[in-house]
C-alpha cells in the first residue's frame, strides 16, 4: 500500500491501512469534511457522518461494499458541528453511536432548521453573500437530527469484530467535545477537526493552549498516518503545521493585548505570514476573538451572526 504522503487528495474512499478507509471531500472548505471506516472480522465502525443526506448517502454507498459483509456496530462523531454528525438519521439503527461531552446541547445550539433559515434571511450585503457562497450548495431542511448513544468521558476500547479501537476525548478545543479515533494496530489516526490541512483552522471552543496540548497529545501517539477533519491525509508533519499556527496565534494575541489593542484591532492588522496561503484564512478573526476572550474574560462578547459578519468582512478586505 503507498504510503500516506501518496494518499491521491480526490474526492472518494481509500484504504488508507489494510481494512481502514478514509473518505475524503476535497477542497475541504466549509462543510467539505473528510469520515472515515475501521473494519474487522464482520463489523465496522464509522468515524463522522457529513453535512447533508445526498452527501451521507452518496459516502454510505460507497462504502456499503465492505458495510455488507460487516455490519455497522459502532460510529462515532469527532465532535458537533454538523458537517461531521448531520448524516447520523441515515445510519441503521442498531448502530451505537459514541461523541463526547457536550455533544447533544451543542449539536441542538445551531440546528440545521436555523441554517436553512439563514440561506434565505436578509442578512445584509456583507453576511449574505458570504453565508450563500459558503453554505447555499447544502441541503439543511430536511435533516433530523440524532444524538449519541454513549458519551466518551475518558480514553475508550471499541472492539470492532476483534480489532481494537480507541476513542480519546482531547477538548475543549475546537469545540467543547472533540475526541479522535485511533488504530494502535495500523497507527492510523482520524483526528476530526483538531486538524485542519491547507485549511485555517477554526476554533469555535478553546482555549488554544488546550489545542496545543491535544497536537501534543497526537504526535505522541506516533501515527503513521493521520485522517483529518478536513484536508489531504497527512502524517506527524501536519500535526505540527497546525501547533505551528496555533502558538504563533496564541503569540500574537497575547502581544496585541499587551500593547492596548482590541481584538478587532488585532485582526486587522495580523500578518498571517505562511499561513497567508491557507484557505479560510478569515478564521483567524474568530480565532483571535476567542483567544482574547480566554486570556482577557472582559473583552466584549458578541453573537453568532456578528462574529460571522466580522469574518466576512474580513473576508473582503
Amino acid at each position: 500500500m503507498m504510503p500516506p504522503a501518496h494518499t491521491e487528495y480526490r474526492k472518494g474512499l481509500h484504504e488508507v491501512a489494510d481494512g481502514v478507509h478514509a473518505w475524503l471531500a476535497p477542497d475541504g472548505g466549509w462543510g467539505r469534511s473528510n469520515a472515515g471506516l475501521i473494519e474487522g472480522d464482520g463489523a465496522t465502525l464509522l468515524v463522522d457522518t457529513l453535512f447533508d443526506l445526498p452527501m451521507t448517502r452518496e459516502m454510505l454507498t460507497a462504502m456499503a461494499p465492505v458495510t455488507d459483509r460487516s455490519p455497522l456496530r459502532y460510529a462515532v462523531n469527532t465532535h458537533a458541528n454538523g458537517d461531521h454528525c448531520y448524516g447520523n438519521s441515515l445510519l441503521p439503527a442498531s448502530t451505537v453511536i459514541h461523541a463526547g461531552p457536550h455533544f447533544d446541547d451543542d449539536l441542538h445550539e445551531v440546528p440545521p432548521a436555523l441554517l436553512a433559515q439563514l440561506m434565505t434571511a436578509e442578512l445584509g450585503p456583507v453576511l449574505g453573500p458570504y453565508l450563500r457562497r459558503n453554505f447555499g450548495a447544502y441541503r439543511f431542511a430536511d435533516i433530523a437530527v440524532r444524538g449519541a448513544d454513549v458519551t466518551v468521558t475518558g480514553p475508550t476500547v471499541l472492539d470492532v469484530g476483534g480489532r481494537s479501537v480507541e476513542v480519546l476525548p482531547l477538548g475543549p478545543a475546537h469545540t467543547r467535545g472533540d475526541v479522535v479515533v485511533w488504530v494502535p494496530e495500523s497507527r492510523t489516526l482520524f483526528a476530526g477537526d483538531l486538524l485542519f490541512i491547507g485549511g485555517t483552522p477554526m476554533m469555535w471552543s478553546g482555549p488554544i493552549g488546550n489545542w496545543v496540548a491535544a497536537c501534543d497529545h497526537m504526535l505522541a501517539l506516533e501515527p503513521a498516518t493521520v485522517v483529518p477533519g478536513h484536508g489531504p491525509v497527512t502524517g506527524p508533519a501536519g500535526i505540527r503545521q497546525v501547533r505551528d499556527y496555533l502558538t504563533f496565534l496564541d503569540g500574537y494575541a497575547r502581544s496585541s493585548l499587551a500593547a492596548g489593542r482590541s481584538w478587532r484591532e488585532a485582526a486587522a492588522e495580523v500578518d498571517l505570514g505562511p499561513y497567508a496561503a491557507w484557505g479560510e484564512s478569515e478564521r483567524t478573526v474568530a480565532n483571535l476573538y476567542g483567544a482574547y476572550r480566554s486570556l482577557e474574560p472582559a473583552t466584549e462578547e458578541i453573537t453568532l451572526l456578528d462574529l460571522l459578519t466580522a469574518m466576512a468582512a474580513w473576508d473582503r478586505t
